[in-house]
């Protein structure tokens, strides 16, 4: 069985995190429940800023909060001296209201409106990430009515594909994201900015998509964005002094995964970087990148309990437990694939092959199908490993499923970190129905 981060098998044969064992945490805080080794967050942190470092590359390693956010996770991101990606006033709002360090935000996103844009002005945000020419009309309006800065990258599409799942594929041509690089689009972004008396063009962005498992393209994108930037360094004398290559590393799910340990990504991104800036005759620009995923997918583990079973003869056998697509709806979007184990049975062998499924009324509501597990019995804690990304932050209340709670462990201490949602907080913002009944019908 692999064990990710601080996990480990306790003599009594039960899962642990951050030396807790699993059994406590969902006695003492229910199920399902989202438990973050946050000893392996600060790892792979360190792990990307290191690098940067000791090859003595000016960087910024900027959290991608879609992955997971809330208060806690952001102040942790801000000890670790991390940088922030948001692409919401809902994220922008939430990380202000944990105390992060405005200057180190940038702010993303296609449809960024008015409001959200201000607030990013009131709060005096450290970048702004723009992605088309309605936004750049709208920076500027703010910009010049204030009378007030704001730095921005110009966020391209240099029409390098990913491999990976074609719906979280955003680096090619036929993309919502950012100025096409290749048709004049960012040419013409790149003459609306440049020297503008508000904006300071920083240089460009891209992301080129998501769980990507080798260098390759990182490496040919980044060297379309440096050739770019030397054709306008020699029509307009322009300096880049930013250029962030996004995120998108991948993490090991299952064993047929097989990524990249964070600092190769990095050390591969600034040599190709470095070489074509030399033969380029540029100056090498700061790199910024923007792990998500890869900082807080693998350090997230959800319990659930198990509840009823379900054999079709000659078919399959189900396990049920109590949680689902309203928490985890990556198997349903995305075919995600996940291992797990009975937590309670950490040790003895994977005999059994279930599928495990949701609570939720939907046919497709299917966490895992075909899991190898120990024997389960209604009542064990089931553990499904690699639940840290897009779990929590894409969970819904469908059913009127209240979300889970989510805690944080780490060096034999917990701490929940969200509270779980109750049903009074499901109908909290719902009103009676006042419209008059017509008598006549």
């Amino acid at each position: 069985m692999h064990l990710y981060g601080t996990q480990a098998i306790s003599e009594e044969g039960h899962l642990t995190i951050g030396q807790v064992d699993t059994l406590t945490l969902a006695e003492q805080y229910g199920t399902p429940l989202f438990v973050y080794d946050t000893a392996l967050i600060r790892k792979r942190a360190r792990g990307f800023m290191e690098t940067f470092h000791k090859l003595g590359v000016k960087a910024e390693v900027a959290y991608a909060s879609k992955a997971f956010a809330c208060v806690a996770v952001y102040q942790l991101a801000a000890e670790e001296n991390l940088s922030l990606d948001v692409v919401s006033g809902g994220e922008l709002f939430t990380a202000l209201k944990a105390g992060f360090p405005a200057e180190r935000i940038h702010f993303h996103g296609n449809n960024k409106s008015i409001a959200e844009l201000e607030l990013a002005f009131d709060s005096q945000i450290g970048c702004i990430v723009v992605d088309n020419f309605y936004e750049i009309q709208l920076l500027k309006e703010i910009s010049e009515r204030r009378e007030q800065k704001m730095r921005i990258l110009l966020r391209v599409t240099p029409g390098v594909e990913a491999h990976t799942h074609d719906f979280i594929t955003t680096g090619q041509a036929d993309s919502k994201f950012g100025f096409d690089l290749n048709n004049g689009q960012a040419d013409e972004a790149f003459q609306q900015t440049f020297n503008h008396a508000y904006l300071e063009l920083l240089g460009l962005h891209c992301h080129i998509g998501s769980q990507i498992f080798d260098t390759a393209g990182f490496g040919l994108a980044g060297e379309k964005l440096i050739d770019k930037i030397a054709d306008w360094h020699k029509t307009h004398k322009f300096t880049c002094t930013v250029l962030n290559l996004g995120g998108g590393f991948g993490i090991r799910y299952t064993e047929e995964d097989t990524p990249l340990e964070p600092q190769v990504y990095v050390e591969d991104m600034i040599t190709v970087v470095k070489n074509k800036a030399a033969m380029l005759g540029l100056v090498m620009p700061e790199i910024w990148i923007e792990p998500g995923r890869s900082l807080v997918g693998d350090a997230g583990t959800s319990l659930y309990t198990i509840g009823s079973q379900k054999t079709v003869p000659d078919v399959r056998k189900y396990i049920a437990v109590d949680g689902g697509m309203s928490d985890n709806i990556r198997p349903a979007l995305y075919d995600a694939k996940y291992e797990a184990v009975i937590a309670s049975k950490a040790h003895a062998p994977k005999s059994e092959t279930y599928t495990v499924a949701g609570k939720l009324c939907e046919s497709g509501d299917k966490l895992i199908i075909d899991a190898k597990l120990q024997e389960a019995a209604s009542g064990d804690v089931l553990a499904i490993f690699c639940t840290g990304a897009y779990g929590y932050s894409m969970a819904s209340n469908y059913n009127r499923v209240p979300r889970p709670a989510v805690v944080f462990v780490e060096d034999g201490q917990h701490q929940l970190a969200v509270r779980r949602e109750s049903y009074e907080d499901l109908v909290q913002n719902d009103l009676p129905l006042t419209l008059k009944k017509d008598e006549s019908m």
